[in-house]
């Protein structure tokens, strides 16, 4: 497969860029941005949540047969389009599934407990949960040994959960204390959380981030976390990435991730050597591990 050539879209992991070099023909586009030398020949593209592969660069590789994910995420990647050109897609879930549901809970420790000043408690609170998949899922069992209930909302009713299911996110989001966004970015969820959703959870709400930036009107945020119409918010994913407002970075009631909740050492070879895995059996002619499109 040394001949099959994978363009990839900026710097991802240090492993991952290794495992392609050793097998594929890799051109980077942060080094190479003007893709006039290897346009006509990339078969695969890897991307990640920074940079994807939107409607323009699949139109501009006329020979692309496969878009590989360095991420859960889709939001980055026109699904549309690779329809339409019957490309292929991966992404890389399950094995980053439990460093985040522990980046959730961790952050809303953080937040609440505020560990500087030690205030606050988590354990026994209610929380809501949008998105009960494998992350939302993995959450809620952790949050359930803190002794928490938990309810959520999702597009329709979990038929094999005992948690508490609201259709109504305004409802879910007065009856809990802490709220946590666990979705996946759609043109329907994004400013999901809004102004109305902040002002439901209230000046002793907590809101929690480990979905994407643009599931929160991060202005409506910012003023509620300023006027203390919510109790606090811990944040993984930010609107504009990499720039955080500097509005955030003066708040008392807010913890800040760098979108890190999957970034340990093992979950970044896991989710490498399955885009990997994802490439070599795509261009082997054998069934995707991870497919989506």
């Amino acid at each position: 497969m040394e001949n099959v050539c994978v363009l990839m879209t900026c710097p991802m992991s240090p492993y991952l860029e290794q495992e392609l070099q050793k097998r594929f023909t890799l051109f980077k586009l942060w080094e190479s941005p003007s893709q006039s030398q290897y346009a006509d020949s990339v078969k695969a593209v890897v991307g990640n949540t920074k940079l994807g592969a939107d409607s323009k660069m699949i139109d501009s590789l006329p020979r692309l047969e496969i878009v590989a994910s360095y991420s859960v995420g889709l939001d980055k990647i026109d699904l549309n389009k690779c329809r339409e050109r019957g490309i292929r897609v991966t992404n890389t879930p399950d094995v980053l599934t439990d460093d985040v549901a522990d980046a959730a809970i961790g952050l809303a420790l953080a937040t609440l407990r505020k560990i500087c000043r030690c205030d606050g408690f988590f354990s026994g609170r209610s929380i809501g949960i949008i998105g009960l998949g494998r992350i939302g899922s993995a959450i809620a069992k952790r949050a359930e040994a803190f002794g928490c209930t938990i309810s959520y909302h999702s597009r329709s009713k979990k038929p094999n959960s005992n948690y508490t299911y609201y259709s109504n996110i305004l409802d879910l989001a007065t009856d809990c204390q802490i709220l946590v966004v666990a979705c996946a970015l759609t043109e329907e969820t994004q400013h999901i959380v809004n102004r109305d959703v902040i002002d439901a959870l209230g000046p002793k709400g907590i809101l929690i981030n480990i979905g994407r930036g643009s599931h929160i009107d991060e202005t409506e945020l910012v003023s509620a976390l300023g006027e203390d119409r919510l109790g606090g918010a811990g944040l993984d994913v930010f609107e504009n990435e990499p720039n955080v407002p500097e509005s955030f970075l003066g708040l008392q009631n807010v913890v800040l991730l760098p979108h890190v909740g999957s970034d340990t050492v093992e979950t970044s070879k896991a989710m490498a050597d399955l885009v990997v895995a994802n490439l070599e059996a795509h261009f082997l002619e054998k069934p995707l591990l991870t497919p989506v499109v």
